[in-house]
């Protein structure tokens, strides 16, 4: 399998409006990918278009080498993982934090029957490696937001997915918590037998250099795409946000500054 996902020309249309216009990318095995843009830039719809949750307009599709037309939908999306903080509202607030990461097995909300002993040892493991294995045997709703988003990504995990896509995975956490998520997401991306990751955000600062490429979605279309250093650049994101910036790499991480 040469591409986990290969659109050609996509574009989307609700309500007669263009959502997304002739979008074309391709992400090959073994690399890992980040997506930015701006809010309402068309982010959310590539990834409800890659989960075949919506059809697109024109242009083809095809996801961990399906193409779409050909294979059952609900079959593929037990491949895919994703992971937002808007499904932290979502998990049974009462449950045990290991009930949480096992009913991703089963891609449901809750546990409805007794979860075997191998489960629950795969869960533990998932748990410990994602650097949450204190809140084994705890209660989801003890959880911190951190917390909550390492345990989310543990749940995507119990599929054993190829595609592992995280939105907007730092979204409201602090300081601390956020650098902790994204220790455990580059410490995950690293192991040799790692899902494809695609990390979707708006703030450069958050991509840890794990993801060495980069597309950058702005009003529906591609700006650009490529390796993440020659994206980001000042030339490059000051024409691609619009304004003048700055961008400082500290860490092998991308931070910008206004000029």
């Amino acid at each position: 399998m040469e591409h986990m996902i290969d659109l050609s020309g996509i574009s989307w249309q609700q309500d007669q409006k263009t959502i997304l216009h002739h979008v074309s990318w391709q992400v090959k095995r073994g690399e890992h990918w980040a997506v930015l843009g701006l809010n309402g830039s068309g982010k959310t719809t590539i990834l409800n278009i890659i989960n075949g949750y919506i059809w697109p307009s024109k242009g083809s599709v095809s996801v961990l080498g399906h193409p779409f037309g050909t294979v059952d939908l609900r079959e593929l999306r037990k491949s895919i993982g994703w992971v937002s903080s808007s499904f932290q509202e979502r998990m049974h607030y009462n449950d045990l934090t290991d009930y949480v990461v096992i009913s991703g097995k089963h891609a449901s909300i809750g546990l409805y029957e007794k979860p075997l002993e191998e489960d629950i040892e795969r869960a533990h493991q998932l748990m410990r490696e994602l650097g949450c294995g204190h809140l084994i045997g705890g209660r989801y709703r003890t959880c911190s937001q951190g917390e909550k988003q390492k345990l989310l990504i543990a749940r995507a995990l119990m599929a054993s997915p190829k595609l592992l896509i995280l939105d907007e995975a730092c979204n409201g956490l602090d300081f601390i918590s956020r650098e902790a998520l994204l220790a455990s997401i580059s410490e995950l991306a690293a192991k040799p037998d790692a899902p494809t990751l695609l990390f979707v955000t708006h703030h450069t600062e958050e991509i840890p250099p794990i993801f060495t490429h980069t597309l950058l979605v702005r009003r529906g279309t591609v700006f650009a795409s490529g390796l993440t250093r020659e994206m980001f650049t000042s030339q490059t994101l000051s024409a691609f946000f619009e304004m003048q910036v700055d961008v400082l790499w500290q860490k092998e991480r991308a931070w910008l500054s206004v000029k």
